[in-house]
């Protein structure tokens, strides 16, 4: 279990997002980029994708998370916040780590966007067939 003045951080990745958590004991206040999550990020289904992790281990008003995210889009930065508080969580206390794990939040999400390939033009689309 972390002391009580002691807080810890860690990374979160969702595609090409980056968030950079920082957990410490507190109200349940979650700051994103300096402003409140909720208005960060608009849409509520959002919001509760965010808090997961923190109410399978009821623990969502014990701790503040500040979190930096970067990169991507706000479904992908949201995606990236819920793994770093996730991982946060876990490090925090070890009895948490097998509700997250079996709930599939410590699981960094690999999908990514397929790169473009030379000579067709997109990832998977390939220029027009023609047998005559």
């Amino acid at each position: 279990m972390i002391d009580a003045m002691a807080s810890n951080w860690e990374t979160g990745r969702r595609k090409t997002a980056v968030a950079r958590v920082r957990l410490a004991p507190g109200s349940g206040q979650i700051l994103v980029n300096g402003e409140p999550f909720d208005r960060y990020f608009a849409s509520d289904a959002l919001c509760r994708f965010i808090q997961q992790p923190l109410e399978a281990v009821g623990a969502i008003d014990k701790y503040n998370v500040n979190a930096r995210v970067s990169g991507g889009g706000k479904a992908g930065q949201a995606g990236a916040l819920r793994h770093g508080i996730s991982r946060s969580l876990a490090r925090t206390d070890a009895a948490w780590r097998a509700t997250l794990k079996a709930g599939g939040y410590l699981t960094r999400d690999p999908r990514m966007k397929e790169r473009k390939k030379s000579g067709q033009p997109g990832a998977r689309k390939r220029f027009q067939f023609s047998k005559r």
